[in-house]
Parts: structure tokens; C-alpha cells; sequence
């Protein structure tokens, strides 16, 4: 049972995906479920998690829909407005639409200009909505980051932190010390739940392959665990750096010393766990 535990879809006429514009050329064009059959054909993929791409509810909701019309896609990583002060009643309205198919919230925190950002006080009553609804909390940072996410979890015991692409390593430049520290202070937190291994050839230099990866991906398996890594293709943003099929077969022989049961949840049965969803039921 494979789960990809971390795609996007795009429909570029929507005209919210602010970040998306013709200088990143190989991703200037729609990108739906029929484009992503046939890679999920070949590798056997049982079922995706959808990660939003664009910081609207309106997205939110476009997500939502294209999960009911393709079951594998198993669940969505959302976005809501942590500043706004009716966030309350905004996520609770998400919930609602969405039936069971919202599993986590995504602010785009690499993209804020303040890097404290996700400690201030003044988001601590979004945070405490967010574990109310009993939702994930995704967190898309970089190395800077890494002090102020761990200053915002220890504050919230009741919140559930999965942290995408392995906090963005800067692979190319071969940078680890700012990004290991911050990372062995998150492992030390029971609520984060879950590292996904994705992005990772996208923070590389052009023509970096598995050793260059290797020493990121031992790093965070020996100081997470294999029960919380989740292997995820980040695609299509993949696009800009391999293809899905060069990823899964760097991704499998990266895990290959790994035993059968440690694979087994990485590619699939920590996402199932960590995101409560079934393949085989749908749900």
C-alpha cells in the first residue's frame, strides 16, 4: 500500500496561485488527477494526500471537490487565514465543506516575511481552533524557521505537527548545522508526528543525485524514526528538478537497507496512521 503523502493539482484560471508565473515555465500549465493517473499506474500508488497550493479558502474548496470526484485522493492539507479574527468560524465553515476530507492546514510560512511569524501570540487562538477541529498542523518551513515552530509547539501539546519536505535543507550549498540543530529540538517534541520526505531534490543543485541526498535522509531517519517519516513526490513542483519516476526509484533505493516493515511505512502506512485515511475504504 503505497500512499504519495504529498501532491498539488492546479488550474491556472483560477487566478489565485500567486507564486505560479511563466518564469517557472515547466509548471505554467494546469495540472489535474488525469495527468498524475498515469505515474500512479506504473508505481502502484494507492492513494495521495493533497497539499494546497495557494493561500485561498476558495482553493481549499477546489480541493475539496476534486477529492470527491477521485477517491484515491484520501485527504486534503488545506489553507485558512490564521490572522483573520473570525478564523474561528472561517475553519469551522472548511470543516463543514468538506466532509471528513480536511485533514490538515497549511500556512505558507516560508513565504512570510517575518520568520517569527509562527510564534506570535496574536495566532494562539487560531491554533487553539485548529485543535479543536483535531487537525493537523503543516508546517512548510525553511531552516530559519525551525526556532520559532519549536517555540510554537511547545506551547500546544494538543496540536499535531507534521513538517513538509524535511524543513527545506539547503542540500545544494551542503549546509546541515542551522537545520540539524533545529530538527533534533523538533524530535524531541511528542506532537511532531511526522516528517515528509519530499521537496528534497528541488533544495539540490541541478544534476545532484542520491549521494548527495543520502546524508539529509539518514540524518532525519536516525532523529525522527521510521515511524515518522512519509514519503511524499512534491509533485509536480517535482517537475523542476526529475521526473515522479526518477524520484519513487531514488526514494526506494535511499530505503533499500531498510527492513520491510520500515518501508512499508514510510511509503504508505505512516501517512494512513498519521492522516486517518484507508486506501482500501476511501475514507
Amino acid at each position: 500500500m503505497i500512499i504519495d503523502a504529498h501532491q498539488h493539482f492546479w488550474q491556472l484560471a483560477r487566478g489565485d496561485y500567486d507564486w505560479l508565473s511563466p518564469d517557472y515555465l515547466p509548471l505554467y500549465r494546469d495540472f489535474l488527477p488525469a495527468d498524475l493517473q498515469p505515474m500512479r499506474d506504473r508505481h502502484g500508488i494507492a492513494g495521495t494526500i493533497l497539499v494546497q497550493a495557494a493561500a485561498t479558502e476558495a482553493e481549499t474548496r477546489f480541493c475539496f471537490g476534486l477529492a470527491r470526484e477521485n477517491p484515491w485522493i484520501l485527504g486534503v492539507t488545506g489553507w485558512c487565514d490564521f490572522e483573520a479574527d473570525d478564523f474561528s468560524e472561517r475553519l469551522g465553515a472548511l470543516v463543514a465543506d468538506g466532509g471528513g476530507l480536511l485533514k490538515a492546514l497549511r500556512p505558507m510560512i516560508q513565504d512570510i516575511p517575518d520568520p517569527r511569524w509562527v510564534e506570535a501570540p496574536a495566532l494562539d487562538a487560531a491554533f487553539d481552533a485548529l485543535a479543536r477541529h483535531g487537525l493537523l498542523f503543516e508546517a512548510l518551513v525553511k531552516p530559519p524557521h525551525l526556532a520559532s515552530l519549536h517555540a510554537r509547539l511547545a506551547r500546544h501539546a494538543d496540536i499535531a505537527c507534521v513538517i513538509d519536505h524535511c524543513a527545506k535543507p539547503q542540500i545544494a550549498a551542503r549546509a546541515r548545522d542551522e537545520w540539524e540543530a533545529g530538527m533534533k529540538r523538533l524530535a524531541g517534541l511528542p506532537q511532531v508526528v511526522g516528517v515528509k520526505l519530499s521537496g528534497l531534490l528541488t533544495e539540490a543543485s541541478p544534476g545532484d543525485g542520491l549521494e548527495a541526498l543520502r546524508p539529509y535522509v539518514a540524518f532525519v531517519a536516525e532523529t525522527f524514526g521510521a515511524d515518522r517519516l512519509m514519503w511524499g513526490s512534491d509533485w509536480p513542483v517535482l517537475e523542476l528538478a526529475a521526473s515522479y519516476d526518477d524520484w519513487f526509484a531514488m526514494a526506494q533505493e535511499l530505503f533499500c537497507d531498510f527492513s520491510q516493515e520500515e518501508r512499508a511505512a514510510v511509503f504508505g502506512g505512516n501517512a494512513a496512521r498519521i492522516y486517518g485515511v484507508d486506501p482500501e475504504g476511501q475514507s
